[in-house]
């Protein structure tokens, strides 16, 4: 008998450790070489590792919520000495599957030396190769043994008290998705767990996994970043009629305009004139790094949490065409199928509650940058115009910005900026 140590795999460029999600086996389990072993998370996504050969799991190496080093043991497998091939080492690193849940881009990859990501090309990067998905309403047949399905996936599993293996896959793979737990649900399966007593002692379990990454990033972007907010009322009612008529006479197009593409192309112009705000800042190497191209982070909320896709070179693009790539990043960070690169690289960030956006927000920025916008709720208010009280389309727009970099002045002259062109919006369109 022999025992090969599956180590963590380098699961991504620049990678040095990941966190230990949930694993996939337990201590006698028999496996294959393809066995899925463990979840681990990076800074960027939730990986399934899969084992490089087959046997008997004999160890675990650490437990959910640990950190561990790339090549830091992970599985012991227990083998036969006739399974192991002459020449075959006493260990190795196990493969990453395929990238199975884009997490938080609250920290984005600085874009590369030399130029900004993407600045070639408007066509984004391919997504990573997954299997062929089924189509709508054909579910894949329930597989024997563990499920594939992401955490959160498994967790709401839990508090309903479905059994994943009795549930049919149509993710990738056959991975249970929550659409198949809301068939499920409809099939007749009990929607809320029974109710606990009330004495019962509050639930308690460890932050993990993405909601745990998330507290980090913005732990360290509240406590290291002096943020200055400021906030002013943008008068959107022509705006409002120029974008309903732009709806009304394209609904061959497919795609619907909301107000974000409107801003974006606002923030473009007013980027454009004030380079320092679509930067980002390493203060540790006392640098300030500003981009022509303006690569725009769209906050998305998701199951799985917070997560933000970029709009790649939003200075090329017109509102028709932000508005489909905003619809096609943020759908693919809610389904789990957005790559990488999706979801690196941005330089200035929006975030918009829509309808429950309230009234003022103070959004926290999306370090390494310098500025986030955000949009709150648009609703009708009487404003004095013209010696009287008009009904108009109005919202607030919040924005933070770094105060190390960003003056108080520069700041409101950012906004203004904004408000000046929303509020006249055919100046969105006047090229200089």
């Amino acid at each position: 008998m022999s025992t090969f140590v599956v180590k963590l795999p380098d699961v991504g460029e620049g990678v040095a450790e990941a966190e230990l999600v949930e694993w996939l086996v337990a201590v006698g389990d028999e496996i294959t070489a393809s066995t899925p072993l463990a979840e681990v998370m990076t800074d960027k996504a939730t990986v399934e590792i899969v084992s490089p050969v087959a046997g008997t799991v004999g160890a675990l190496h650490g437990t959910p919520g640990d950190t561990l080093a790339v090549g830091a043991p992970l599985v012991d497998v227990d083998q036969p000495d006739a399974a192991v091939p002459p020449g075959t080492p006493d260990d190795g690193p196990a493969q990453p599957a395929a990238v199975r849940t884009p997490v938080d881009a609250d920290a984005p990859a600085q874009p590369p030396p030399g130029g900004t990501p993407g600045d070639a090309d408007l066509t984004p990067d391919p997504p990573d190769a997954t299997p062929a998905t089924p189509s709508p309403g054909r579910a894949a047949p329930a597989r024997s043994g563990r499920a594939l399905a992401a955490p959160a996936v498994r967790a709401r599993a839990a508090t309903l008290g479905i059994d994943l293996g009795q549930v049919a896959g149509s993710g990738p793979d056959g991975r249970v998705t929550h659409a198949d737990l809301d068939r499920r649900l409809l099939a007749g399966a009990t929607e809320r767990p029974a109710p606990a007593a009330a004495d019962a002692p509050p639930h308690t379990e460890a932050v993990r996994g993405l909601r745990r990454r998330i507290a980090e990033r913005l732990t360290a972007s509240w406590t290291t970043i002096p943020h200055i907010t400021y906030v002013d009322a943008i008068d959107a009612t022509d705006l409002e009629v120029l974008r309903a008529e732009l709806n009304r006479q394209h609904q061959a197009r497919g795609v619907r305009l909301t107000l974000l593409p409107f801003l974006i192309r606002a923030m473009v112009i007013a980027c454009a004139e004030q380079p320092t705000l679509n930067a980002t800042f390493d203060a540790d190497a006392g640098t300030l790094s500003t981009f022509d191209a303006v690569h725009v982070g769209i906050a998305t909320q998701t199951d799985d949490g917070l997560i933000v896709p970029v709009v790649r070179n939003a200075q090329r693009r017109d509102v028709w065409n932000i508005a489909a790539e905003i619809a096609r990043v943020s759908g693919a960070a809610r389904d789990g199928s957005a790559s990488r690169a999706e979801l690196s690289g941005s330089t200035i960030t929006i975030t918009s509650l829509g309808a429950l956006g309230g009234l003022v927000t103070t959004p926290l920025i999306n370090a390494p940058e310098v500025c986030i916008v955000g949009v709150n709720k648009l609703e009708t208010r009487p404003v004095w115009r013209h010696g009287r009280f008009e009904p108009r389309q109005m919202f607030n727009l919040s924005s933070s910005f770094d105060h190390r970099i960003v003056d108080g002045w520069d700041a409101a002259t950012f906004v203004q900026r904004i408000k000046a062109l929303l509020e006249v919006p055919a100046l969105l369109f006047v090229e200089e």
